[in-house]
């Protein structure tokens, strides 16, 4: 539905050459798919959704949405904003503080060129896309007398009553609350699963995105540099940055040794013992890698593992833990290396004592460093 090929954006500087944005960006994205753009600020996350909607002009790429083409450097198009009919809604909902509720959203209908709509016309769309965003019993009430979360909605109702191609959304959750932020992840996925609308998000929030999205990009220093769905991005990161910026994880540095043909798994030499690996990257012996494995997936045990689990089995000594509720995060001590790891709140092995540790071969991912740096034999 949405298809971005070769997009390069950049922004002249006063003082030396320009600054590069967004670098050979490209992605696609399905209809009816909830598509997140991740990464940290200064990325070009906001810069590229701008570039979609018309707002910034690339210096180079296409941008085509159902087979329409709004921007391409080579032949020379660029769609004005205003005839893409996309939605936008931006960090600062922009609440009209004059007008209700129905006036806020009515009132893109209302100023429109083209289309010209009858009062009864708008009125009925207008509080269809209040009751999709569970706002029509506030259609009279002041917009400003509405909560922050309820205005989140309001100024995402009048991105929709226009009846979108594609909705773009500029980080609307982040100047709510978190209890609050966190409901309206539920609302927004509701609301976007209902109405089946394309939409590109963007956010430097990881629990956004994992929570949100069918499929998410995660960009760094303008540049995507990894796509796919929320778990096989925190399961299998192909970075160091996408593991270290979705969610906690333990880097542990390691040797290749060669290929394990029992368990069909590469063999790493590593501080914290042996590991048997998982990785979707070619490997070779002697090759330095770095293994992820996220706490959650580091087992912890006053007893040893059974004789059938002891791939990746090693003790260590609690040296710190930490009661969070539902979960205890603990720091173990492998000789010289330090290992996080969250269990249930059941394990209560005392500072200082032995535990037996286990890091599921299926969960210990190899990421590959330069491959020109090479271990000594």
């Amino acid at each position: 539905m949405l298809t971005v090929r070769g997009l390069n954006t950049e922004y002249q500087s006063q003082k030396g050459p320009a600054v590069k944005a967004a670098q050979d960006v490209t992605f696609e994205v399905p209809a009816g798919k909830f598509f997140t753009l991740l990464g940290p600020s200064g990325c070009g996350k906001t810069t590229t959704l701008r570039s979609i909607a018309g707002l910034e002009r690339p210096v180079g790429g296409e941008i085509a949405v159902n087979g329409r083409v709004v921007f391409s450097s080579e032949r020379k198009i660029f769609i004005p904003p205003n005839q893409r009919n996309f939605g936008m809604v931006f960090q600062s909902y922009a609440i009209w503080p004059h007008m209700t509720v129905f006036a806020n959203a009515a009132f893109p209908l209302e100023v429109r060129k083209t289309k010209k709509m009858s009062k009864t016309e708008i009125r009925e769309k207008v509080m269809r896309v209040l009751s999709a965003v569970a706002l029509e019993q506030y259609a009279d009430r002041e917009a400003t007398k509405l909560s922050g979360g309820q205005q989140q909605r309001l100024a995402l109702a009048r991105a929709l009553v226009m009846e979108p191609e594609l909705l773009l959304l500029d980080e609307p959750l982040s100047n709510l609350d978190a209890k609050l932020r966190d409901r309206m992840r539920f609302e927004l996925k509701r609301i976007q699963r209902e109405l089946g609308i394309t939409t590109i998000y963007v956010t430097h929030d990881q629990g956004e995105a994992l929570a949100l999205s069918h499929e998410i990009a995660v960009m760094n220093e303008g540049r995507i540099v990894q796509v796919g769905a929320p778990r096989a991005i925190y399961d299998h990161p192909r970075t160091k940055f996408v593991a270290e910026f979705i969610g906690t994880t333990n880097f542990i540095d390691g040797v290749v040794l060669g290929f394990d043909d029992a368990s069909k798994r590469w063999n790493v030499r590593t501080p914290a013992g042996n590991l048997l690996v998982n990785t979707d990257s070619a490997l070779a012996p002697d090759m330095r890698v770095t293994v992820s494995i996220r706490p959650e997936d580091v087992e912890l045990s006053d007893d040893a593992p059974s004789a059938g689990s002891q791939q990746n089995v090693t003790s260590g000594l609690v040296d710190q833990k930490v009661f969070l509720g539902d979960f205890v995060d603990f720091q173990v001590q492998i000789g010289d290396f330090m290992l996080l790891s969250r269990a249930h709140p059941s394990l209560r092995t005392p500072i200082g004592e032995t535990i037996h540790v286990r890091m599921n071969p299926d969960k210990c991912v190899a990421i590959p460093e330069d491959s020109s740096a090479r271990a000594a034999a």
